[in-house]
């Protein structure tokens, strides 16, 4: 996928932040669900507990999130639950890439123990405000959230065990350099282990055209060939995408309406080719053996002429 022009890529973070920020000051407000949930684009725009959302509805086993603030399930605008992907252990750090309201952070603090850390990181700063109301709510200590893009994550190289991310990635308008930062995050050894919404074949034009469509986590997704590039062209191992959930006409149809678009016809075109799914991949524990260099100075044979 073509990354963005500036201006695209500038108007897509606006769209983003407003929709994002504007579902977290209702959940801190204590007006819960997103009015319009239920008949427009409530993918990743509508609330866990809302199961009229055929994305972000039942994610989490039952259970799961019962000790959590309730304002962190109602934020909850994901597509899956990668915290259970991750397999997190004891003492491991962990980052959300786009932690939204924390829930998935708060997840992975309980998992990775007191040893351990989960870092949140969140373009929006009233997600962010909420996220850290929700750790406080909770006694989470083990976790930080940062104000930042995922674009460009603001930690240290080989400083992160695995990255976690939940219907985010395909927000961005430069999926290239999100993988590469997640790299570059990531410890060696370090494992990549998202949910994300993915295409099977192509989109409708006037879908992919739709910025209601792409903030709703539908127009900027990947396909699985196209993850499984990208991943494998920043230099992951082992990349795959295992599809979890189908999404298909009556699904369809729920985030379409009032975007815009003929959501009768289209519903009917894309029905069972859009589908939430883990992506996973790991970034090798050996670093790359550098080639041997023919220079009596010592600098690689390209570095200079």
């Amino acid at each position: 996928m073509t990354p963005l022009s500036t201006q695209q890529s500038d108007d897509l973070t606006a769209a983003v932040k407003e929709k994002y920020g504007a579902a977290a000051r209702r959940v801190l407000s204590g007006e819960g669900v997103p009015a319009e949930c239920c008949g427009s684009s409530g993918c990743c725009g509508g609330a866990a507990t809302a199961s009229c959302d055929p994305i972000s509805s039942n994610l989490y086993v039952s259970g799961e999130t019962d000790a959590l603030p309730e304002a962190a399930v109602l934020a909850s605008l994901g597509c899956g639950n990668p915290t259970a992907l991750a397999e997190l252990r004891e003492g491991e750090v962990a980052l959300d890439l786009g932690s939204g309201g924390g829930i998935d952070v708060l997840l992975s603090a309980r998992r990775v123990g007191p040893t351990g850390k989960a870092y949140g990181l969140d373009m929006t700063d009233d997600m962010l405000a909420l996220a850290r109301k929700n750790a406080a709510d909770a006694g989470v200590t083990n976790v930080e959230f940062l104000r930042g893009r995922i674009e460009e994550i603001p930690l240290p190289s080989n400083s992160v065990d695995v990255i976690i991310s939940n219907c985010v990635v395909n927000l961005s308008g430069d999926k290239q350099r999100v993988i590469a930062e997640a790299f570059r995050v990531l410890k060696p050894g370090g494992r990549f282990a998202v949910s994300d919404v993915v295409v099977q074949g192509e989109l409708p034009p006037d879908v992919k055209r739709s910025m209601e469509l792409w903030v709703g986590c539908v127009a900027g997704a990947l396909s699985d060939a196209e993850f499984v590039k990208l991943l494998s062209d920043a230099g992951f191992e082992n990349a795959s995408v295992e599809v979890t959930r189908t999404y298909e006409v009556e699904d369809a149809r729920a985030f379409l309406v009032n975007t815009g678009v003929d959501a009768d016809r289209i519903a009917r075109d894309v029905a069972g080719r859009i589908g939430a799914a883990f992506i996973r991949a790991t970034k090798s524990a050996v670093a790359p053996v550098k080639p041997k260099s023919s220079r009596t100075c010592g600098c690689a044979d390209d570095c200079c002429t």
